[in-house]
């Protein structure tokens, strides 16, 4: 297995900790009742992309920027809002001009509820000709992004990928840019069937993520992602992702940098859902030829799953931006994650110091 590092540019020489590029949607949480019934929604904004961002800036304190395109109308600019009250930069936001009501271009909505007990999360998404799905080739100036500016790390991942036939060159222009330019390329695989089926399913998601994985330095994803998105299967794991063995995903984790010598990290979170609302929650990095497995937290009770692996990406990120080494990287992406899911919304309202708490396995006893 390949035991290659991550070599980070020097953060003085970098206007960014790390640019992530992906979609920002409008996410509409109708709280304790169903989409179905609900007369009332809590709007916050989210993406698979941009959540690790935010992560990263509001709760790491890392100068994060965000690369993304919306629909210039009320929509959009409470999007805007919602995203300059999470600290992350919008200098690279792309503005599309809104034809009235939508008909080339919009803006995405995310409809979600959270579960509970045997009732699980349930999301329907309305984002189709979305301004972000709408990028090409040739519209970012990667050169000053990465060159001029500089950033240290560039974020990005399925979902974004999965958007249009243009999205995938995006993120390779993108990648094959940031290689140029010295800086770390972190995809998280993020496979969501209702964005792949009507264009081809997970044939066409493993064609797409086997073609980016060759640019990738740190891949991340669960057990469902590295089987649909890149083909690898997981042994001892049924249909119905149930109980997990970490051993079995340090297995396909040697398989995958078999294939991807480029890989310089893999890591992948473990979830197994007793119900909506208990889940056993883990996360294994692997790093310069090593397994590093987070504390387990089994029977973690769950208030809103959305978004909890963004927060163990974000988290992970973190410690290799900041030297901790592997180890403390995976169990730190491992508490966020858990503390996220703590919380309403896609997006962390957790602290450094409740992370750290955790990591060092503190309880839930009031602080004050």
């Amino acid at each position: 297995m390949s035991e290659n590092k991550l070599v980070l540019r020097k953060k003085e020489e970098c206007k960014w900790d790390l640019v992530s590029l992906g979609e920002v949607m409008l996410r509409l949480d109708p709280g304790d009742v169903r989409v179905a019934t609900a007369r009332q929604f809590t709007a916050w904004e989210g993406g698979g992309e941009y959540n690790v961002a935010r992560g990263l800036r509001r709760c790491f304190g890392m100068k994060t920027a965000i690369v993304t395109a919306l629909a210039d109308n009320p929509v959009g600019r409470l999007l805007e809002d919602l995203m300059l009250q999470g600290g992350v930069d919008l200098s690279h936001l792309m503005w599309t001009k809104y034809d009235g009501v939508g008909r080339t271009v919009r803006n995405g909505l995310n409809f979600t509820e959270r579960g509970f007990g045997v009732r699980a999360a349930l999301g329907c998404s309305d984002r189709g000709h979305t301004a972000v799905s709408q990028l090409k080739p040739g519209q970012i100036d990667w050169d000053e992004i990465f060159g001029k500016e500089g950033s240290r790390w560039l974020h990005t991942g399925g979902i974004f990928c999965a958007l249009s036939e243009s999205t995938p060159e995006v993120a390779k222009e993108a990648m094959v840019a940031a290689r140029k330019h010295g800086v770390i390329i972190s995809y998280d695989l993020n496979y969501r069937d209702s964005l792949w089926k009507a264009i081809g399913g997970k044939a066409r998601a493993t064609e797409v993520n086997r073609e980016l994985a060759k640019y990738v330095d740190v891949m991340i994803g669960n057990e469902e992602d590295f089987t649909a998105a890149l083909g690898f299967e997981i042994e001892g794991v049924g249909d119905d992702l149930g109980e997990l063995d970490s051993a079995n995903f340090r297995k396909m984790i040697e398989k995958a940098v078999a294939t991807y010598p480029n890989f310089k990290a893999v890591a992948t979170t473990l979830r197994h859902a007793k119900t909506a609302s208990v889940n056993d929650w883990g996360a294994v990095c692997y790093y310069e030829g090593k397994f590093h497995e987070a504390r387990p937290m089994p029977n973690l009770e769950i208030f809103d799953r959305v978004g909890g692996g963004d927060s163990f990406a974000s988290g992970l990120i973190y410690g290799f931006l900041n030297d901790k080494g592997a180890d403390w990287a995976v169990n730190c992406g491992c508490a966020h994650g858990a503390l996220a899911m703590t919380t309403p919304g896609d997006t962390t309202m957790a602290t450094f110091d409740e992370v750290q708490r955790i990591m060092k396995g503190g309880g839930a006893r009031v602080q004050r």
